[in-house]
């Protein structure tokens, strides 16, 4: 069954991750930059926790296929290296809410797909800061 911390923690990860990098896209390249960081993360966490054998010798929970969504963070990292080019100072593309909402999410479902929300936390920390800042400064 499904508990209802996991439920919490679920919800927290993506709808938290999505609005923390909508919250980051405020400076040209920061918001897609800190994406690239934290997918490259994932690609070797994907990797690891769909490998039966390097997952457990890392201890890492091992989830059937998830080797599937290195590709698939591959090809994120790949996209979002294409925008940074154009994304930089001065930018000519902007990513939009539409675009940074999406970005949080999928980063968001790939941490609870692969049960490592704290690492998309961690790895995500500009994120994280971010949005705290946005709260102290918008709740004084």
């Amino acid at each position: 069954g499904v508990s209802i911390v996991g439920l919490l923690v679920t919800t927290l990860a993506i709808v938290g991750s999505s609005n923390a990098v909508n919250l980051t896209d405020g400076l040209d390249g920061l918001a897609i930059g800190c994406t690239l960081i934290v997918t490259f993360v994932f690609i070797i966490f994907t990797y690891i926790a769909g490998n039966k054998i390097m997952a457990e010798y890392l201890r890492v929970p091992y989830v059937e296929g998830a080797g599937e969504l290195t590709v698939f963070c591959a090809a994120m990292v790949g996209a979002g290296l294409g925008f940074l080019w154009y994304n930089c100072h001065p930018a000519e593309v902007f990513m939009g809410d539409t675009g940074s909402l999406a970005l949080g999410g999928v980063l968001g479902v790939i941490a609870v797909l692969i049960h490592q929300p704290f690492v998309l936390v961690i790895a995500g920390g500009v994120f994280v800061l971010e949005a705290i800042s946005v709260l102290i400064q918008t709740g004084w």
